[in-house]
């Protein structure tokens, strides 16, 4: 019976090859498969029972690019081994190696997309904070335009290898490319301005700018547009070509405020009193704690007042605190004003009439335009 059996698998044949050949493919491709899991799983374990070594982040990658290795695509690899154990013609040996680089490329490429990924996302969070890496334009485009890079590469080598003709395709890429850009240059001019604004940083997100006559904070970076959201409350969204074509102001950089006001007094003012204008003001400006006083001095004659220009620093950037110096530094004047005797200046103008006509002279006037 046994020996019956095996003349069984030895005499029949399937498609021309007997049936204890296609058992022993069947058999190599089972053990290469349960092989090559195993040794993945070994892999997978020793890494992770070592996550407090100093190469650490290199082991997380390790172990997250070795989990997305594809159940399907190992299969496909443990059947073509189950199929070189097979008699086969020689042509059909040559295609069965082709098709081995294929499935070698696509997962070696399934492994590099995600080591990609997993090191640039890495890279950017460890050189920015973490609401600059959520809205950075920059870490999208490098891991966007590494992974179109790395699978033209690898589809580039598969078709090469199954014999495609690839010079002419590549040619065609090119003028296609060129077809694209020109149809949509509009839009890669925001795109390489949102490059332009993650790598040079002219602002950042939660950043107060001021762009023209729109202003607000920064609360996303993206491809195309940033969108800002005003003192309104409403959100403002500009294209980035347009932002980097205009003047921006970055108050959320600003470390102090330099302040130039102006006042008017009268001419009733007298030397005395204008000698002690600017002492007055820069002991005001003295008595704040959050401002350093610079300098005031009587700066010209005006028309209808002696203009005094004073200049000092506050010491914080935010509005609202230069705002309320501003409000001591007013009140403190227009109590020290009023002790010195002096009066502030409004807009007027003065006629001075050199001689009056008499009534005589009026007379006379008034006959010859009778």
């Amino acid at each position: 019976m046994v020996q019956q059996t095996i003349d069984f698998f030895i005499h029949y044949q399937l498609l021309g090859i007997a049936l204890a050949n296609w058992a022993l493919a069947i058999l190599a491709a089972t053990i290469s498969f349960l092989c090559a899991r195993t040794v993945i799983g070994f892999f997978l374990t020793k890494l992770q029972a070592k996550p407090s070594q100093p190469n650490a982040p290199i082991s997380h990658i390790t172990i997250e690019v070795l989990s997305g290795t594809s159940n399907t695509l190992l299969l496909l690899a443990s059947i073509l081994i189950g199929i070189g154990v097979l008699d086969l013609p020689e042509r059909w040996l040559a295609r069965v190696g082709s098709l081995w680089f294929v499935v070698a490329a696509l997962q070696v490429g399934l492994w590099a997309n995600r080591a990609i990924a997993l090191a640039l996302s890495r890279y950017f969070r460890r050189h920015g904070s973490s609401e600059t890496f959520q809205g950075s334009a920059l870490a999208t485009l490098s891991v966007w335009g590494a992974k179109v890079l790395l699978w033209v590469i690898v589809v580039m080598s598969m078709l090469s290898n199954v014999g495609v003709n690839i010079t002419a395709f590549v040619a065609s890429l090119g003028v296609g490319g060129i077809a694209i850009a020109l149809a949509v240059q509009n839009i890669l001019a925001d795109v390489f301005a949102s490059l332009s604004i993650a790598v040079d940083k002219p602002f950042e997100i939660g950043d107060f700018i001021v762009v023209g006559s729109l202003s607000g904070t920064v609360e996303h970076v993206g491809l195309k547009t940033t969108r800002i959201r005003s003192l309104g409350g409403e959100q403002i969204v500009m294209a980035n070509a347009e932002m980097i074509g205009s003047t921006i102001q970055n108050y959320k950089r600003l470390q102090e405020r330099r302040i130039v006001f102006e006042i008017a007094l009268t001419y009733a003012c007298s030397p005395q009193q204008a000698r002690e204008v600017p002492k007055l003001i820069e002991n005001i400006v003295g008595d704040q704690n959050k401002a350093r006083f610079d300098r005031s001095h009587l700066r010209t004659f005006g028309n209808s007042a002696l203009e005094f220009e004073t200049v000092y620093i506050v010491l914080d950037p935010s509005y609202n605190v230069y705002m309320d110096v501003q409000q001591e530094i007013n009140l403190g004047i227009l109590e020290a004003f009023t002790k010195l005797g002096v009066s502030f200046a409004h807009p007027s103008r003065t006629i001075h009439v050199a001689s009056v006509p008499n009534d005589s002279a009026l007379a006379t006037l008034t006959n010859h335009a009778i």
